[in-house]
């Protein structure tokens, strides 16, 4: 076993949910895209019984579009069951390096959103994709213009002017009334 990396070091990958069949088997939902490169980062880890470990993927199979695994150790149907929900992450060394300008989700969230003027919007609470483009979730914290949370799309350049992850920081072009 390795040695379990830190809060800040991790990223969320996946989540394991309903089993399947009965030999231990159980559904895996990916934030991978495509799905199947969940599998392309290793090792993972799971807060299991209070505290953060290894799982080790015994096997794993695309089963119609979603995808099922087999945790070493995990052999019926109560095993798999007790695993519903448990969140997978990965150390974030594990992914690829991004291009100037890309962003990883995870590098996102928290981050404080000011408008063009400084003024405080709020911080990033999630994003979510709606086909067209992926859309900011920001919710109002202490300092914000208001207590409204907003939906502001991903649309580098023309919306999102400014990302600094260091200083943890976006800069968008934003009418606050929208």
């Amino acid at each position: 076993m390795s040695d379990i990396p830190s809060p800040d070091q991790l990223v969320e990958v996946g989540r394991l949910q309903a089993a399947y069949g009965i030999k231990g088997w159980v559904w895996v939902y990916s934030n991978t895209d495509p799905i199947a490169n969940i599998f392309a980062y290793a090792p993972w880890y799971a807060r299991i019984d209070g505290r953060m470990q290894e799982l080790r993927v015994a096997e794993w199979r695309e089963q119609g579009k979603g995808l099922v695994i087999r945790i070493d150790g995990v052999t019926d149907r109560n095993g798999a069951e007790g695993l519903k929900g448990t969140v997978l992450w990965v150390n974030k060394s594990c992914l690829p390096e991004l291009p100037d300008g890309d962003y990883y989700w995870s590098d996102l969230l928290d981050l404080s959103v000011f408008l063009d003027d400084g003024r405080l919007l709020g911080q990033v609470h999630s994003l979510m994709e709606t086909g067209s483009n992926d859309v900011l979730v920001i919710r109002p914290v202490a300092g914000s213009i208001d207590d409204r949370e907003r939906l502001v799309p991903w649309l580098p350049e023309r919306v999102v002017r400014h990302v600094d992850l260091a200083s943890r920081r976006v800069v968008v072009d934003w009418d606050p009334e929208f």
